[in-house]
């Protein structure tokens, strides 16, 4: 496959696909697919998870990556390459420009976390931190590109792009042939494109479903409208398909190939990530725990075998611990309660007994004891408790109120 930057808008094939295969064996990790009996149970079918979030980089970015740097002419390649990500694109584009010995620059937005800044530079970037957010990051880029004549590597708006990510599909259906419904995350559009082109081509009666985070969900009015169309200030915590417009060459292919686009919330998404942590025993990031969210959400929807396609599994640490905290919170398995009792000795330990009893593992007490909302004797405590479960939140409400205290939020 060698195609110029011109090259745009061509189809995306079945050949296609096959031939970026081809090119990516040695590079692109053939992933695991891991049956989950957890989610099996809750289905009524066999449930399988693609484990993207296992390829090198931690995600599907590399293979699309790769495929484009090496489809570039020789003067394409010779004039570099740029993008701008705040993460997994930054990694694969740049991890693949080492493998071909192209040089690479990625921008990325200064907020972007540590990990990823470093894995970027780690694998041979040079990495230029620029804006507060995405869409400041790439236009600074672009601009790289022109003042350069460094080649601009978009991280879904490109047949060669589409062709790497649907890889995936043509693995997917030689690990689990019998697969009858495939659940993937969408932001621009790139990687569930890809798998349709694969899917559909070899196995049409396979049902093809997209997922995307209610708060970042530009597809289904887009696909009402017949042509891409913005959300404004697309805000959710899986920043893998927060995507504020679909691609253009992608939306083509998901509005013809993929038989549907759901959302999911942020609940389900925290769901998703600590049951993928606690029953997988595999670290996924949220816009990768996407597909579990759906089968969250609801279960008896799809029919089995089902294939949930795991894209990555770059989270930060800090977003890991706020995410699984709210995740526990979501299944009734974290508890914040806020109260006041009498400033006296002994008060709080008496408060903390009868917890106990109730068998609620404190996890962190604030203890004011000087504020202006407080009387003279007053003192306000705030806890964070691990339950273990919706039915023991109740319990320990209950407690705390048969031992005269008023819970205040």
């Amino acid at each position: 496959m060698s195609y110029s930057t011109a090259d745009s808008f061509r189809p995306v094939t079945l050949d296609d696909v096959r031939g970026a295969q081809k090119m990516l064996s040695g590079v692109a990790r053939v992933t695991a697919m891991e049956g989950s009996r957890h989610l099996s149970q809750m289905v009524g079918a066999p449930v399988h998870l693609k484990c993207e979030n296992l390829q090198r980089t931690g995600s599907f970015k590399l293979r699309g990556a790769y495929v484009r740097i090496a489809g570039l002419l020789p003067e394409e390649r010779a004039a570099g390459v740029v993008a701008a990500s705040a993460g997994n694109h930054a990694q694969g584009v740049a991890l693949a420009s080492a493998l071909l010995g192209v040089r690479s620059t990625v921008f990325m937005p200064k907020g972007a976390p540590l990990p990823k800044v470093s894995a970027t530079r780690d694998y041979g970037a040079e990495v230029r931190l620029h804006g507060q957010v995405v869409d400041e990051t790439l236009a600074a880029a672009q601009e790289y590109a022109a003042e350069t004549g460094a080649v601009f590597i978009h991280p879904f708006d490109h047949p060669d792009i589409i062709a790497g990510q649907g890889t995936v599909g043509l693995e997917i259906l030689e690990q689990c042939p019998e697969a009858r419904t495939i659940l993937v995350g969408i932001g621009g559009g790139g990687l569930a494109a890809g798998i349709a082109v694969a899917v559909k081509s070899l196995r049409p009666d396979v049902r093809v479903v997209g997922v995307q985070a209610a708060g970042a969900a530009a597809y289904p009015p887009s696909l009402a409208a017949g042509r891409p169309v913005s959300v404004e200030n697309p805000a959710t915590m899986a920043d893998g398909i927060k995507v504020g417009r679909p691609g253009d060459v992608p939306f083509g292919i998901v509005g013809e190939l993929v038989d549907e686009v759901r959302t999911v919330s942020e609940d389900e998404l925290s769901a998703a990530l600590l049951l993928c942590l606690e029953r997988a025993k595999l670290v996924v990031e949220p816009a990768g725990a996407s597909p579990v969210a759906a089968l969250l959400s609801e279960p008896g929807a799809f029919e089995g075998p089902v294939v949930a396609v795991l894209s990555g599994g770059n989270v930060d640490p800090v977003l890991m611990e706020r995410v699984l905290r709210h995740g526990m919170a979501a299944q009734g398995r974290y508890l914040a309660v806020r109260l006041r009792l009498t400033d006296r000795p002994g008060a709080l330990a008496t408060l903390l007994g009868a917890l106990s009893v109730v068998d609620a593992n404190v996890l962190d007490v604030s203890h004011v004891r000087t504020d202006p909302r407080l009387g003279l004797t007053e003192a306000e405590v705030e806890l964070h408790l691990e339950t273990k479960g919706p039915a023991h939140c109740v319990e320990v409400g209950q407690a705390l109120r048969e031992a005269g205290y008023t819970v205040i939020g």
